[in-house]
């Protein structure tokens, strides 16, 4: 069940959702959702260093990616079928007991831009920037603006305290990310469960 924007409001009086810099409630908060902001620095690929990204090696797929920084009153222009990454500029950090579930905004959709692929679930115990993967499936370029509201964030309660939270388990990766951050698809080869089973988020 989603938490209201009553109970938004309360889990982060009570310090189970943590935000930082503070939401504007009359601005971002919604009826049952958190929108937070666009960051000033994209990572974006540059196909003509590798013919293709190889997801056994992806170590060398970090090299075709290139930090873009913007600065507040410039666009970011995303052209037709482009995929960027990008990050909130708000730190989201997340109770145990606290899951929250990214959202791509209608207004944006409309114009063609998705704000991210399939990886939607923030598991409780998150703490860091979300990376956004930006992608435009319309026809046109599209400019965005740091600070823009990029996405929404809603939040459900768990039945208990997770037993393994994000911040506690070895496979977590993306653990206090601070920014636009590549994958690290390589770092599933390094931790395994005794039973050598791979674990991701």
């Amino acid at each position: 069940m989603a938490l209201s924007d009553r109970d938004i409001r309360r889990y982060i009086a009570e310090g189970k959702i943590r935000i930082h810099p503070p939401i504007d409630e009359a601005v971002q908060l919604g009826p049952c959702s958190v929108d937070l902001t666009l960051s000033n620095s994209f990572a974006a690929f540059e196909y003509s260093r590798l013919p293709y990204i190889d997801t056994r090696r992806p170590a060398e797929g970090q090299t075709i990616m290139r930090t873009i920084e913007v600065a507040d009153d410039e666009p970011f222009v995303l052209q037709p079928g482009e995929l960027v990454l990008a990050s909130t500029r708000e730190t989201l950090e997340l109770d145990d007991d606290v899951l929250a579930r990214l959202e791509g905004r209608s207004s944006l959709a409309r114009l063609g831009i998705i704000v991210h692929g399939t990886a939607g679930v923030f598991d409780p115990g998150w703490r860091g920037k979300a990376v956004l993967e930006l992608g435009n499936l319309g026809r046109m370029a599209v400019a965005l603006y740091p600070g823009m509201r990029i996405c929404s964030f809603t939040f459900e309660p768990l039945s208990s305290p997770a037993e393994q939270p994000y911040w506690k388990r070895a496979a977590s990766k993306y653990t206090d990310q601070n920014g636009t951050e590549a994958s690290r698809l390589w770092a599933d080869n390094a931790v395994r469960s005794d039973s050598h089973s791979l674990i991701d988020r």
